[in-house]
């Protein structure tokens, strides 16, 4: 069998896309265009392009989540940016080998601070970028072509200042007793699940049942082990994919069901 080692060490990074510009318009394609003009094999992961619009909270707990799945060596390329063309300033973050490129409104800190404080270099040398950049979209202009750049083996070294007060974007935790734990909703996914800030260490890795959570004005004992654990239309409350308790419904939305939001408190005591 052929020894593949050198080829594929020689292979580009793969660059992972997440975003907020939907998948009607052409600014993902656009940026994919730029980045195969500086890296011809490029190898793209669409992580999502359907956050909504703005919300830095939700691309920050989508990326968070999904980076550690991702290739030890991906360019992550994200661009939720509600700030574009203001007076925030264009990232790289580098942590361990993954390369983290997007605005510095707090987008990438938790996925790049996972395991350890980034090193973080600012984006000051505009020959890198495409020539007369919009204030619309730096997307396209700024963050692509480095991402390529970077995809390709050049060093964050080469295309920025290292900076030491990038902004660090902590998400809410909940307050802990021994007997409780009080968080809140912190995203609603397309199911109409409402994912929380609870997680098994707040609440001691509990066993099925061992505790009582109080949210949308029920009571739910918990954690159930799977959404089939109760009946169909019924609300439980489960760990989800992302490490974090959720509040479901059998196939059904748990946002209908009890009319949660962004911010409905959940509160859970121990069973007895």
């Amino acid at each position: 069998m052929a020894d593949n080692s050198s080829l594929l060490s020689r292979r580009s990074r793969p660059i992972a896309l997440l975003t907020d510009f939907g998948y009607e318009d052409p600014f993902v394609g656009v940026m994919k265009g730029v980045i195969l003009g500086r890296c011809l094999d490029a190898r793209f992961i669409d992580l999502t392009h359907g956050v909504r619009a703005h919300d830095v909270l939700a691309g920050a707990l989508h990326l968070a989540a999904a980076a550690p799945y991702c290739p030890h060596d991906t360019v992550f390329l994200a661009v939720v940016d509600p700030g574009v063309g203001g007076d925030r300033r264009p990232l790289i973050m580098r942590s361990g080998s993954r390369l983290y490129v997007g605005p510095d409104n707090g987008l990438l800190w938790p996925a790049a601070a996972r395991e350890q404080v980034p090193e973080v270099f600012h984006l000051d040398r505009p020959q890198y970028w495409l020539p007369q950049p919009s204030a619309t979209f730096h997307g396209r202009d700024i963050f692509a072509p480095i991402a390529a750049m970077l995809a390709i083996g050049r060093a964050a070294e080469d295309f920025g200042t290292p900076i030491l007060d990038a902004k660090r974007f902590y998400l809410p935790a909940p307050s802990v007793t021994p007997e409780s734990v009080t968080g809140e909703v912190l995203l609603i996914d397309c199911f109409g699940n409402a994912v929380t800030n609870l997680r098994p260490e707040d609440l001691g890795a509990p066993e099925p049942g061992a505790w009582t959570f109080t949210v949308g004005g029920v009571q739910l004992s918990g954690p159930a082990t799977h959404y089939g654990a109760v009946s169909e239309g019924e609300p439980l409350v489960l760990l989800g994919s992302q490490g974090r308790y959720e509040v479901a419904v059998n196939q059904g939305s748990a946002v209908q069901r009890l009319g949660l939001e962004r911010g409905s408190a959940v509160t859970a005591q121990k069973t007895g």
